[in-house]
């Protein structure tokens, strides 16, 4: 063993910041950067015959390449899995619901997952793929999942943060011959690894909390067998779905802060999520974190992180609107997981079915005084004491 072999995040015996700094970087080569720059191709030299891994842009490109490797060894350390960047998270949601399940069979989605999953489903329903529905919490699926070609698990949910016991359903489908995808969006690689709790695919928005300063759109699915993997990647080779290189590169050198971007951000929900829990005006509190949430023992069992995301009902739309007006360090946008601390009234989009008063709000990288300093002090406005 040599000492880059010591040192590879491909072992399992390396902790999550080591992983992190190190997920798919090259053999070190003098003179040559640690981290490739991008590589902007659309074709590559291709003399004779067509053999080699890069031919077409489309199809591959070195710089997805090192960053699927990157992905891989965070959502399976020390596993043989294949991964498959693309354009954003929906695209990547849509290649395995749609690479995997053709008319005649039956889909189950969940009923209070990310809002454009009915967009989806209308889709699926389109092709002549049946869909079935049920909430995230208390694994309601399991009702409706006889006899059913895919099960899409969100968990915890968006918006609503309902975890479900994942090795259980994935137990579940199996034996009756249904794959299991898991949207691991919310939690990150660090936060939860759906491939080591038996599910086939780990599907999540690289846009969110994995890059995590919203400033590209990526997508990625993670899968052991190499059949389904095949499948997926052909979707994307189909649809045209790829990453530019730069994003890709984006991507893979935010990765070496993952963990410290995730432990301060999974450190200031919590306490976003205690803060608010003393508050009679907040009502509906919902974090896995919290020891006194609903959700709290499944997620405990099965996460090693519980997210930046907390959710929490202002008596109504006035009031929600008065609160995120008054936020001084919160930014007023619909995405999640990045360093700076995000809030929004979901019900504004419509499609959630949420209180008109709901906020959700995702922790970022502030200082936790100064970011619970300022999330009470705008309740404080909001209800008229500030």
């Amino acid at each position: 063993m040599n000492d880059h072999d010591r040192d590879s995040p491909r072992r399992q015996d390396v902790g999550d910041g080591t992983r992190a700094v190190r997920a798919g970087l090259p053999a070190p080569v003098k003179n040559e950067p640690t981290l490739p720059g991008p590589v902007f191709a659309a074709h590559f030299h291709l003399p004779g015959d067509v053999e080699g891994p890069y031919t077409y842009g489309r199809d591959t490109n070195p710089t997805w390449t090192l960053l699927e490797e990157a992905v891989g060894e965070l959502e399976a350390p020390g596993q043989d899995v294949h991964t498959i960047v693309f354009a954003s998270g929906m695209a990547a949601v849509s290649a395995v619901l749609l690479s995997q399940a053709q008319t005649g069979d039956t889909v189950v989605l969940p009923d209070d997952g990310y809002q454009a999953l009915p967009l989806l489903r209308g889709q699926l329903e389109a092709y002549g793929i049946r869909v079935r529905t049920a909430p995230t919490r208390e694994e309601a699926q399991l009702d409706v999942l006889d006899g059913a070609r895919l099960l899409w698990i969100e968990t915890p949910s968006n918006p609503g943060l309902d975890v479900c016991d994942v090795r259980r359903l994935v137990d579940a489908a199996h034996a009756g011959g249904t794959l299991v995808a898991v949207d691991n969006t919310l939690a990150t690689p660090l936060g939860q690894r759906p491939l080591e709790l038996g599910a086939d695919f780990s599907v999540a928005s690289g846009t969110k909390g994995l890059t995590g300063h919203g400033d590209l759109l990526l997508g990625y699915v993670v899968c052991g067998d190499p059949e389904l993997a095949a499948r997926v990647r052909q979707w994307r080779k189909i649809v045209g779905a790829v990453p530019g290189p730069m994003e890709a590169w984006l991507a893979h050198r935010s990765l070496a802060t993952l963990q410290l971007r995730a432990q301060r951000q999974w450190a200031n929900a919590l306490a976003v999520a205690e803060a608010l829990s003393g508050r009679a005006e907040v009502t509906g509190l919902r974090y896995p974190g919290l020891a006194t949430d609903p959700s709290h023992k499944t997620a405990a069992r099965q996460m090693r992180g519980f997210g930046s995301v907390v959710s929490f009902t202002l008596p109504d739309r006035a009031h929600a609107e008065r609160f995120m007006a008054a936020l001084h360090l919160v930014e007023d946008a619909t995405s999640f997981g990045g360093v700076r601390s995000t809030a929004e009234r979901r019900g504004r989009w419509g499609g959630d079915a949420v209180p008109e008063g709901f906020i959700r709000f995702s922790a970022g990288a502030e200082d936790t005084e100064d970011l619970v300093a300022d999330v009470l002090r705008a309740l404080g406005v909001a209800g008229g004491g500030g």
